[in-house]
């Protein structure tokens, strides 16, 4: 191997991290613009939290629905916006999985929220990247978790999940010291045994009264015993495949943990949750992304091949049960929460937050590159040519 070949590749993160400020320079113009529909958006929700504090005084609500109220935690159907801080407002940015914040998706019916979490060397500091921080930075882990406590305060009665994608392999400590910055300790709910899955979750009203309204899930986390809250998704979740890129390409079977791969119904019986990943993928040149132009078709709460309404009641079917979480891009298309409230029996939501039901951007999806990915691609392209030139 030549010494010129291996100092091309040595160049390569170099490269990467020059041609990707040209695109975080882009990305920031995009998410000032995005700040101020945020603002113009905040507003409404003001208005709306007024309508809604009118609305729920007529009866007691939980998770937008007095009948879930004396339902346990294990036994109802969480709405899951995938890769929650990640944001594509306008079609602009190809990484982002989300049209509306964190604010606005548990407003609109979201109760669970994933993300991945990153470290940041520069600043020494834990952030919520999607995949890598160079491509899509969306803040600090605290801050999210500070956005989240803002609305668990606003709003008593509900329940909020969080699944933390430990990307870098943080401890429980450190996740911790997040929480404790955040302030939002004071919510959270440890389960009582730990290693082991159980069934008997409390009901929705018991973890309201208890003050422990929000469940932590953290996948690969070594030990928690620094912070017994953050659960290990694998010890009480179980999850179907993930990484599909056909609308004939959802399943029903156990993918995760390995422990119960392909065996669904083992995992059941141990007392382990079912978690239903609903999103669709395009395949690119430089990877996958989330397919918006199908969204419609992927979250539609009908009976076709793909619908989210065929897939749930497909998983309901097989595993003898509903799945206890749902998780998709772009929630408010379809509307995804239509298939969530039928199979939570909700005829009529108490104090939810109307969102418009349209994908980003009717230009963007499968054929559609932004510069967040394009930049980096190009960038690889370069290197390979001074490889081989």
């Amino acid at each position: 191997m030549s010494a010129y070949f291996l100092k091309s590749l040595f160049l390569l993160p170099t490269l990467l991290r020059a041609t990707l400020a040209q695109s975080t320079t882009a990305t920031s113009a995009s998410t000032t613009a995005t700040s101020a529909s945020t603002t113009a958006t905040s507003a409404s929700t003001t208005a709306t939290s007024a309508s809604t504090t009118a609305t729920s005084s007529a009866s007691i609500a939980c998770n937008n629905s007095p009948d879930l109220c004396s339902q346990q935690y294990n036994r109802i159907t969480h709405l899951g916006a995938h890769d929650s801080p990640f944001l594509n407002p306008d079609g602009s940015q190809s990484a982002g999985n989300q049209k509306y914040n964190t604010t606005i998706q548990l407003s609109a019916g979201v109760r669970l929220l994933s993300g991945q979490v990153h470290y940041v060397s520069q600043s020494s500091s834990w952030h919520m990247c999607h995949t890598s921080c160079d491509l899509l930075d969306a803040g600090t882990l605290s801050d999210w978790l500070g956005e989240i406590k803002a609305w668990m305060d606003d709003n008593p009665n509900e329940v909020v999940t969080v699944l933390l994608v430990n990307a870098d392999d943080a401890t429980a400590q450190q996740l911790a010291d997040q929480y404790e910055s955040a302030g939002i300790t004071g919510y959270v709910y440890t389960p009582p045994t730990s290693g082991t899955a159980f069934t008997n979750w409390p009901t929705l009203d018991q973890m309201i009264s208890n003050g422990t309204r929000l469940v932590s899930f953290v996948p690969a986390l070594s030990s928690n015993t620094a912070a017994p809250y953050l659960m290990d998704e694998w010890t009480y979740i179980f999850e179907n495949p993930y990484d599909v890129t056909s609308s004939t390409g959802f399943s029903c079977n156990a993918d995760r943990p390995s422990s119960v791969q392909n065996n669904a119904a083992s995992a059941i019986q141990q007392g382990m949750m079912p978690f239903m990943n609903h999103f669709l993928y395009a395949e690119q040149f430089f990877g996958n992304v989330p397919n918006v132009t199908y969204t419609p078709v992927t979250n539609a709460p009908g009976n076709t091949t793909g619908n989210l309404g065929l897939a749930a009641a497909t998983c309901e079917s097989q595993w003898g049960r509903k799945p206890t979480f749902i998780l998709v891009d772009y929630f408010n298309v379809g509307p995804a929460i239509a298939t969530v409230d039928r199979l939570n029996s909700v005829s009529s939501a108490v104090g939810r937050q109307s969102v418009s039901t349209t994908t980003p951007s009717a230009s963007s999806g499968v054929g559609r590159v932004s510069t967040s990915l394009v930049v980096p691609a190009l960038a690889i392209t370069a290197v390979v040519f001074l490889i081989m030139g």
